[in-house]
């Protein structure tokens, strides 16, 4: 069960993280799938998605399902990450991602990543990330 609703973390992160990239699909129990409209802006030379664009759709996403998880916590931090790029991502398709928390501890959380070009059964990247958690003071 989770202690946040997908409506609800989109909300909170309209007040913190204004900036961020994608729409939030869904959250469940340490996990969470959002999409992205790719827009010009998202495109390197040769019409496919830029690293940069699939690594902050990717960050973003696991942090989705770790306020799912915790609650609202502004100050869970990206300490790690890594990400591996697996084949093209197609500029003429919308990204998803799916999130899945694989260590949720007191002072870190670890997860994995899968970030897709919709309708396509293999993953164009895989991203694994650490995020520190403040103290529970």
């Amino acid at each position: 069960m989770t202690v946040m609703t997908a409506a609800a973390i989109e909300d909170f992160l309209d007040d913190v993280f204004p900036q961020r990239v994608g729409t939030i699909e869904g959250v469940d129990h340490r996990r969470a799938t959002m999409s992205l409209a790719v827009e010009d802006e998202h495109l390197r030379p040769g019409a496919s998605v830029s690293g940069p664009t699939l690594m902050g759709l990717a960050d973003v996403c696991l942090y989705v399902a770790i306020l799912a998880e915790i609650g609202p916590e502004p100050m869970a931090v990206t300490s790690d990450l890594h990400c591996r790029f697996l084949r093209r991502a197609r500029g003429d398709r919308d990204l998803i991602a799916n999130a899945r928390l694989v260590k949720l501890g007191r002072r870190l959380a670890v997860g994995e990543v899968q970030v897709f070009s919709a309708g396509d059964e293999e993953p164009v990247a895989l991203v694994t990330a650490t995020y520190v958690l403040p103290d529970a003071d």
